[in-house]
């Protein structure tokens, strides 16, 4: 890796080059508990839990999945939003040496079937609102035990019968009772033991995450992240992110940590830097992410571009005083010139846009902290990650600087493989290299611009969204014949979905109804913001639909509108 020009353009801070400490993701908690006993580690509605009370409830957790059946291997699913017990849960699964599948709350049963089947999961941890779900694919899926949680349960006693009562008034209600079963366990009760467990004997080999990249049969791939591959990146976030000062931080976390993001930075980098999480369950309630950040002095903010929007618009944001965030990390989306500046006015932080993947543990790529940084680029590779243009058709050629081609890369947070699925591994891993699908061009300075996707795949407000995965769905209703869906840029949410759907002959169906038959078999996000009804599609001579020939009809139609 010696003479990449991005090397020439690190901050002075950082060394191309790290000396890596590769170790099981538990003992990152471990040494938090050693090191920063009194330290907070978890902020939740104005309670806070230490870094020692936190490793009690952990090893307490992972003494409770050892009684289940728990061994070096299980996989676990954790199905909820942000909460404190998703992160104990998390980290008792890690000190046993189970591996965890991380599942989206708003999924519907078909995905939840397709993930937990996939993954051959034995355990799942939920919600006792969103328990209604896993009953609902019991006999589909290979699930042994139900761990319930309870958001009361999170606070102090004191708190938990008026927090009970509010919270079954919500719409929908975030709480509700949950039958009993010899299979189901409750959380608390888990906790309440104080019991302990020894760390399982874990190697860097191992894998700690089975992350998945999609929600559907034959899109979603379980991407194999190693506890090699997530120490590593942790160590290239550290090394990148120099301004942070262990043990003295306040990182938000309002990124979702079934998402990939979320769960590297809001969780593993800050546990492996004792800093306090200051959770937000809900990442579209901007209020209360305004309030936690105010109240708690966050100092560190990860988002996503739709968030940093949200704040800057928020009703009477400037009487709010938000100066206490120093450094923010936003991906998942190109972030607009204009939010950037505004939020820098807000707060007087810096902000820096970066770039990582669900099969890079996740990040790869991140503007410098103190040096130039380039709009609407991905910033250059971190330490110790190295990364090719190639040629489009001809993945052996490299391409010059300022030339369009597929993003290859190659650094130790690259996954081992996807989850039973050799073909596909091999297409993606070849010869220690990642080939991306995504479409990139490198300047001169090594600074890198993602330009487009092989894979079509579109992302809205930070979440991944399949193409075909829609098309599928609405290709079910028999009054469907074709569907295309695309991805159309938002300032909003990045990029807003919108199908193109050819009726059978002598089918009717409105727009309204084929939404409403999407939103009961997809989660919201993936659900089209428009639908438009065509006699035909464009079709290439192989008759594929041409779907980029339908998004630069939209790009042009949009065009003309500005400019009319």
């Amino acid at each position: 890796m010696d003479g990449r020009p991005w090397h020439a353009h690190y901050d002075s801070e950082v060394s191309p080059s790290l000396e890596f400490e590769i170790q099981p993701l538990a003992r990152y908690l471990e040494q938090g508990m050693q090191r920063y006993a009194e330290r907070p580690a978890i902020i939740f509605q104005g309670v806070t839990t230490s870094y020692a009370e936190l490793g009690a409830q952990v090893q307490a957790f992972a003494a409770g999945l050892t009684k289940l059946g728990v061994t070096k291997g299980t996989r676990i699913a954790i199905q909820m939003p942000n909460l404190p017990q998703a992160v104990i849960a998390f980290y008792g699964a890690m000190w046993v040496g189970a591996q965890v599948v991380m599942t989206n709350p708003l999924y519907t049963a078909r995905e939840i079937e397709h993930q937990w089947t996939d993954s051959n999961c034995e355990v799942v941890v939920t919600t006792d609102f969103l328990y209604h779900k896993v009953a609902g694919v019991r006999d589909r899926v290979p699930i042994k035990h139900v761990i319930v949680a309870s958001i009361p349960d999170a606070l102090p006693w004191y708190l938990r019968i008026p927090a009970r009562w509010k919270l079954k008034r919500q719409t929908p209600p975030l709480v509700a009772d949950v039958p009993a079963a010899s299979d189901v366990h409750r959380f608390a009760d888990i906790v309440a033991t104080g019991a302990t467990a020894a760390m399982a004997d874990v190697s860097p080999e191992d894998v700690a995450v089975v992350q998945y990249t999609g929600g559907t049969t034959g899109v979603s791939k379980g991407a194999m992240l190693t506890h090699g591959n997530i120490s590593a990146n942790i160590q290239q976030l550290r090394a990148w992110l120099h301004i942070v000062e262990p043990g003295k931080e306040v990182i938000l976390a309002a990124l979702p940590f079934f998402h990939v993001f979320g769960l590297s930075v809001c969780i593993n980098f800050s546990v492996s830097v004792g800093a306090a999480i200051a959770i937000v369950p809900n990442p579209r309630d901007t209020g209360a992410m305004i309030g936690v950040i105010a109240k708690n002095r966050v100092s560190i903010l990860p988002a996503v571009p739709a968030m940093f929007h949200a704040i800057n618009t928020h009703p009477g944001i400037d009487s709010v005083d938000i100066t206490s965030v120093k450094g923010c990390f936003s991906g998942s989306a190109p972030l607009p010139t204009d939010t950037a500046r505004r939020f820098q006015e807000l707060t007087g932080a810096t902000i820096i846009e970066g770039f990582g993947l669900t099969e890079t543990s996740p990040v790869t790529h991140c503007n410098p902290f103190g040096g130039r940084k380039k709009e609407g680029s991905i910033g250059m590779p971190v330490s110790q990650t190295d990364c090719r243009i190639v040629g489009i058709d001809d993945p052996n050629t490299e391409v010059e600087p300022g030339s369009e081609g597929e993003l290859l890369i190659r650094g130790p947070q690259v996954m081992a493989g996807y989850l039973g699925r050799d073909d596909e591994t091999a297409n993606c891993l070849r010869d220690g290299w990642l080939h991306t699908g995504d479409l990139a061009v490198m300047d001169e300075d090594g600074y890198f611009a993602i330009v487009g996707r092989k894979k079509d795949m579109i992302v809205t407000g930070g979440y991944n969204v399949y193409p075909d995965e829609v098309d599928d769905v609405l290709m079910e209703h028999d009054a469907v014949d074709e569907a295309c869906t695309i991805g159309l840029p938002d300032r909003r949410l990045g990029e807003t979905v919108k199908a193109f759907v050819v009726l059978c002959k002598g089918k009717t169906v409105s727009d309204k109804e084929l939404r409403a038959w999407c939103k009961e078999r997809l989660a919201a996000y993936k659900v089209p913001r428009a639908i438009e009804f065509r006699e035909s599609l464009p079709k290439s001579a192989m008759m594929k639909t041409l779907r980029r020939e339908l998004r630069d009809e939209e790009m042009t139609k949009e065009g003309a509108a500005k400019e009319g």
